[in-house]
């Protein structure tokens, strides 16, 4: 007799809750299976559904969503439709959940070791010294240095790949049957990427644990997953195993979506897919993909394509699929022009520490500040994007910082050439700043939620620097707003929107319009693509690429990608501990490194092509 799968999903539809009418589909009658140490990915663009379809793997359906049709059965027993009570015991143990932003999951009052001891209390027989070892035991499994240290620490003590790592540990205190896990690697080096992968593979190989896991990164299910199913709108429309998905998919998306990584061992910028996906409330009656296809026909337009057999064991939803091995040609984008090589910015012998002594402690010399930058140097030309990498810590985003004026440096100097003028050293610290100075230098931040003001319309967020810098106001205020909108490729009736409306991708877009309403000569971007999904990230790695080569602006772009910094920057520079141990062209860098480091962390990016065994 064949043994139950130990998760199954039939014919599940999720759907807005209409105030009249019917129900628009956000999960569009998915259906799949999953057994016991067997791991799944789940591919595809925002709002697509995945994230909706992973909580519903919980038992859970968000706020303004209803459960329209189908199921979810775990272990043979349904999940949806059951009291939140009659599944406590299954959340957090049995079932367990890695959300996509874990500094947001985690409770800011509660110390780290706190909520994990929570975890086990809830999912363990152990007692109180047990679970304190236990705690220690999983945060150490994870990676995370100074095990003892780091349970006594608040989340915003910890960086955002420490708290990431944080919340895997928790989701590990259960001993789930099945991890569920939405962008679990979002913000994580590669080193620190590679290292959890094989965690995960390892709890799937000894203790028989199902994972699915939520994706934007091609990579990271190519290494985790045995199959991938890739959603559109709400539906599957190609699902097969890893292997033969990611280099001849079937599903003319599925290869537009392949098509948009960058990848190390191709220059250039790669291609973004063209148009935008359907809304909730606007979805064709056809194929939703055939308004974006060149393939498309009239029956695509008409008739909406059920799942097929492609090849054995693949499926695909499309009238007219393809066939053979994807091919990609990325764009290799204009390079540094040479009448743009003249220096605007350097650095000599940088130096940062954090934790200075301050008032009474710096009087009586206590406290010892720790060294998280120590004499980098560099130069950057006008034109020129320089790609900063390193591992966590390594100090990328604390030179950014440094150069912006948000963290003062504790050694070195930091000079300016702006157009037309002298040389300026300038100072350590924002406030003391002139504001020309602090036009000439912008910053993009890594999250466009914290960074943006959410109770302000995005002409009220472009409004501010084009008062500060420009002293516009009125209706010349709002073209020019208007005008950055058209610049970051977004309609002007965007102006009047708030945050909250807008798609991650197009917060990010609002963010770099906001840093060239300045009109900057320098342009500081700190890990700007790491939470988007690889169509809207190739779309954002082509605006900042052309945006800096036409106006001239020199970028600092850091990124823990090493293939999007392959793909964007002219120069790279690599960071170890606070050092710069290799520095010069990309291509140099990618293909000939010097440095051990260097080839290390090359050797750890994941690239489509190896799937899991």
């Amino acid at each position: 007799m064949t043994e139950a799968p130990l998760l199954a999903v039939s014919d599940l539809t999720i759907g807005l809750r209409p105030q009249d009418g019917p129900s628009t589909p956000v999960v569009d009658k998915v259906s799949f299976t999953l057994d016991a140490g067997a791991s799944i990915g789940i591919a595809g663009e925002s709002g697509s559904g995945k994230s909706t379809l992973l909580l519903a793997l919980m038992g859970v359906v968000r706020p303004g969503l209803q459960h329209v049709s189908g199921q979810v059965d775990f272990a043979g027993a349904p999940l949806l439709g059951r009291p939140d009570e009659a599944l406590l015991g299954l959340r957090g143990g049995r079932l367990a959940l890695i959300p996509q932003n874990a500094a947001t999951a985690m409770t800011p009052t509660l110390r780290i070791g706190a909520q994990i001891d929570e975890s086990l209390r809830l999912h363990s027989t152990l007692g109180t010294k047990e679970r304190a070892i236990r705690v220690q035991e999983l945060l150490t499994r994870v990676q995370l240095p100074s095990p003892a240290a780091m349970a006594r620490r608040y989340p915003h003590e910890l960086s955002g790949g420490q708290v990431q790592r944080a919340a895997i540990a928790m989701a590990l205190a259960g001993d789930p049957a099945v991890l569920l896990m939405d962008e679990p690697t979002t913000g994580l080096d590669v080193t620190t990427q590679l290292s959890l992968l094989q965690l995960m593979g390892d709890l799937q190989r000894d203790a028989g644990t199902a994972i699915v896991c939520v994706s934007h990164d091609i990579g990271v299910l190519a290494k985790l997953c045995q199959r991938v199913m890739v959603m559109y709108s709400g539906a599957l429309i190609e699902v097969g195993p890893t292997a033969t998905v990611l280099s001849r998919p079937a599903h003319r998306y599925s290869r537009a979506l392949l098509a948009s990584l960058p990848r190390l061992s191709q220059p250039g910028l790669p291609q973004s897919i063209p148009g935008r996906p359907p809304t909730l409330i606007a979805q064709p009656t056809g194929c939703r993909f055939a308004p974006r296809c060149a393939f498309a026909d009239t029956t695509c337009q008409t008739r909406m394509p059920a799942l097929r057999t492609a090849a054995p064991d693949q499926q695909v939803a499309c009238f007219h699929p393809a066939d053979g091995p994807l091919e990609t040609a990325p764009d290799p984008g204009a390079r540094l022009l040479s009448d743009q090589s003249t220096t605007v910015l350097q650095a000599q012998d940088l130096s940062v520490s954090y934790g200075q002594p301050r008032g009474l402690n710096l009087f009586l010399r206590l406290g010892t500040p720790t060294r998280v930058v120590e004499d980098v140097s560099f130069h950057l030309q006008r034109g020129e994007i320089l790609g900063l990498v390193g591992e966590s810590g390594s100090g990328k985003s604390t030179i950014l910082r440094a150069i912006a004026g948000i963290h003062p440096r504790s050694g070195g100097a930091i000079s300016l050439a702006p157009k037309g003028q002298a040389i300026i050293l300038l100072d350590s610290q924002m406030s003391r700043r002139p504001l020309p100075q602090l036009r000439t230098i912008q910053m993009v931040f890594q999250n466009p939620e914290s960074s943006l003001n959410p109770r302000h319309t995005i002409l009220e967020i472009l409004a501010q620097p084009l008062r500060l810098y420009g002293n516009l106001h009125g209706t010349a205020l709002r073209q020019r707003a208007a005008d950055l909108l058209a610049d970051v490729r977004l309609d002007r009736d965007y102006l009047d929107r708030f945050p909250s409306q807008l798609s991650g991708g197009e917060r990010q877009r609002v963010a770099i319009a906001r840093a060239f309403a300045a009109d900057p000569e320098v342009l500081l971007c700190d890990e700007i693509t790491t939470a988007l999904d690889v169509s809207v990230q190739a779309a954002v790695l082509k605006l900042v690429h052309d945006l800096a080569h036409e106006r001239a602006v020199a970028t600092v772009f850091v990124s823990h990608d090493l293939a999007v910094v392959r793909a964007i920057a002219d120069r790279i520079a690599v960071l170890s501990q606070g050092k710069i141990v290799e520095i010069g062209p990309a291509a140099e860098i990618c293909l000939r490194p010097s440095q051990a480091y260097t080839r290390r962390l090359l050797s750890a990016v994941l690239e489509p092509g190896i799937a899991a065994e």
